[in-house]
């Protein structure tokens, strides 16, 4: 096991505050890399392929990426901590952009597509820098720490999107693809994130947290899977925040994937790069309130005011037509039920498993979360296509249904066994 002594509350205060503010640097290049590419990911597809049938592949792909890289990184991290890991894992999406940006500019589909699963790498690595924001920080502010490495982010993700008609014009000036130029920028921005965890991520919270062991089993990644799964089955509240995490994220991409296609096929395809920023603004914007809050009022209640959140966004977006008004709306709700279930999410997954067992479990949740969002946006498409837009919106208020009648169970459940306690 490898520890690294803290030896006064101020010293750890003190190492929490450089480790946020190193989290800052590397996820605002990292969140603008993923949010501009969301803004043109699907177009791009839809492009190459002449259909929407298929145009949520290119998000199935870096989001499945995600899924698939978040059980050997936290492998990965539990031997080595979170420096080398978070590092290598931006390195590698980067390395997916230039990729993709090959696939699409010479319309070889097959290679886009391998671009977008390295690039998932990229995505996994930002997505999991909130879990170490929560490494050094207490129980009673886990949530806010959580909440203000995810409010960071909306610097890049919203800025993302909003410098994407310049980075399409970039490409256009230098004889690319117009949305090929957004993908030279990603890999740029990812370079510069890694780069900050390799410089500045020092010490490794994780290695003070006492949570890396070098010796710890080499485990297949199916094991590693099933054993943290155990883990977190023994916890109604474990289980929640999976659910939450996994529920949100599915809600949101598949909605949030083909809200572009929808408004350029009804003569808005202007106003989609605006919209999504809006949205990301809803994703991120208010976290340090939304992380506030949960630490206040608690995660289980939270992710109830999430789940319903999540409703009214998708029948927002259903009742739309062809008001852009609307669509500006429920996506701002989209992105802040997703917001509230990933901080509660967060929050109960990591209180309530060991220390032991926590990177593990953290992985898996990602896992979940990513896969989940990865069947949402490649099957988004075909809803889409085969139904209309109004019916995914549909399917994504019952994930968020399900996401309420959950929570309300694990929160009877918690509260009668409290009372047979007393």
């Amino acid at each position: 096991m490898i520890s690294a002594t803290i030896d006064t509350l101020e010293n750890r205060e003190e190492l929490q505050r450089r480790t946020l503010n190193t989290l800052r640097l590397a996820v605002v290049p990292g969140q603008a890399a993923v949010a501009g590419t969301v803004a043109v990911v699907s177009l791009l597809a839809k492009d190459m392929l002449g259909s929407d049938r298929l145009a949520g592949l290119g998000s199935a792909a870096f989001t499945f990426g995600a899924a698939m890289v978040s059980i050997p990184l936290a492998a990965f991290m539990r031997r080595r901590g979170r420096r080398p890991g978070l590092a290598l894992a931006l390195g590698i999406g980067s390395l997916g952009s230039l990729v993709a940006a090959a696939g699409g500019q010479t319309r070889m589909f097959w290679l886009f597509i391998i671009g977008m699963f390295l690039f998932g790498s990229g995505q996994a690595a930002t997505l999991g820098a909130r879990y170490t924001a929560a490494d050094l920080a207490t129980e009673n502010e886990r949530a806010k720490a959580i909440g203000a490495v995810v409010w960071i982010g909306t610097l890049g993700a919203v800025f993302g999107p909003l410098f994407t008609p310049l980075e399409k014009r970039f490409g256009i000036a230098i004889g690319l693809d117009e949305y090929v130029g957004p993908y030279l920028f990603a890999a740029a921005l990812f370079g510069l994130g890694s780069l900050a965890y390799l410089l500045l991520l020092r010490p490794d919270p994780l290695v003070v947290s006492n949570a890396v062991d070098p010796t710890a089993e080499r485990s297949r990644p199916i094991k590693q899977v099933r054993n943290s799964f155990g883990e977190i089955r023994k916890s109604k509240h474990a289980m929640l925040g999976l659910v939450a995490m996994a529920g949100a994220q599915a809600s949101m991409v598949g909605v949030m994937t083909m809200t572009p296609p929808h408004m350029a096929d009804h003569g808005h395809a202007d106003l989609s790069a605006m919209v999504i920023a809006l949205h990301i603004v809803g994703m991120f914007g208010l976290a340090p309130l939304v992380g506030r809050f949960v630490d206040k009022t608690g995660p289980v209640p939270s992710v109830l005011i999430g789940a319903v959140l999540l409703g009214i966004s998708t029948i927002t977006v259903q009742i739309a037509g062809y008001v852009p008004a609307l669509v500006f709306v429920g996506l701002f709700l989209l992105g802040l039920g997703w917001n509230i279930g990933l901080i509660a999410g967060t929050t109960l997954l990591t209180s309530s498993v060991p220390v032991s067992a926590r990177v593990e479990a953290q992985g898996t949740g990602d896992l979940t979360l990513s896969l989940c969002g990865a069947v949402a946006a490649f099957g988004s498409g075909f809803v889409k296509q085969a139904f209309e837009y109004h019916i995914l919106a549909d399917l994504a208020t019952v994930l968020a249904g399900g996401m309420l009648v959950y929570a309300f169970y694990v929160r009877a459940a918690t509260s009668a066994t409290v009372s047979t306690a007393h």
